[in-house]
């Protein structure tokens, strides 16, 4: 009976070991990536999936200006560039079903999850996160990426869908145009598009600072009207 007891213990603490998020200490890559595409790279032979975005296909193809372009390319590349000959660390959560460690990576002190959806190079993967959409709402109003012209969702383009008649189509947003602005006094301020210091307000996810699709929502989140 303690035999069976015994065997049990063990093999509850490895389904939970798998399972259950892993201590940062104990999952940390450090290296000096290969970039497989916007949100794949590999360290030491490791494959690691950056958590909580989705970047355009390698082949995957948007349009800017009327013309066509590989957005999927351009995502990898941004990456690559601002990586560049630097080793990065990488905080693992879980493995996904291609055996990835799914991680929040870092350049020195910089989250690259949440630098490239504020580039414009990811979206916020809300399937599995709702961490980066403030930086997508971010890129998308400063029409950063991909947004500054026309793509289909990655995870649609992964699904085979395509338009014969516009190839491209937007991703469908509310239009989240009202700024919320933390004063260097710690304030918290929203600017409507009629207010004085609209358009020289600037909008910094990392600080705390978010776009809100209504003045209730505002108000809601503690955030009081400018003076007009």
């Amino acid at each position: 009976m303690n035999e069976m007891f015994k065997i049990k213990t063990i093999f509850y603490l490895f389904v939970l070991n798998i399972f259950s998020p892993p201590v940062f200490s104990q999952t940390s890559l450090i290296g000096f990536p290969n970039i497989i595409d916007g949100d794949t790279l590999e360290i030491s032979n490791q494959r690691v999936r950056l958590h909580g975005i989705d970047a355009p296909e390698l082949k995957q193809v948007c349009s800017k200006n009327g013309k066509k372009y590989k957005c999927g390319k351009f995502a990898k590349i941004a990456l690559q560039k601002k990586i560049g000959a630097s080793k990065i660390q990488c905080y693992a959560d879980s493995v996904d079903r291609y055996e990835r460690l799914v991680s929040i990576c870092y350049l020195n002190k910089l989250n690259l999850n949440l630098w490239m959806v504020k580039s414009g190079w990811a979206l916020a993967y809300r399937r599995y996160s709702s961490a980066y959409t403030d930086a997508e709402f971010f890129a998308k109003n400063e029409k950063l990426g991909i947004w500054s012209g026309a793509f289909i969702v990655p995870s649609a383009w992964r699904q085979g869908k395509r338009s014969k008649t516009n190839e491209f189509s937007k991703r469908k947003h509310k239009k989240c145009r009202i700024k919320g602005n933390i004063s260097r006094t710690g304030n918290r301020i929203f600017h409507k598009p009629e207010d004085r210091d609209y358009s020289k307000t600037k909008i910094d996810p990392d600080s705390g600072e978010r776009w809100f699709c209504s003045e209730k929502a505002a108000q809601r989140a503690g955030w009081r009207r400018a003076k007009r």
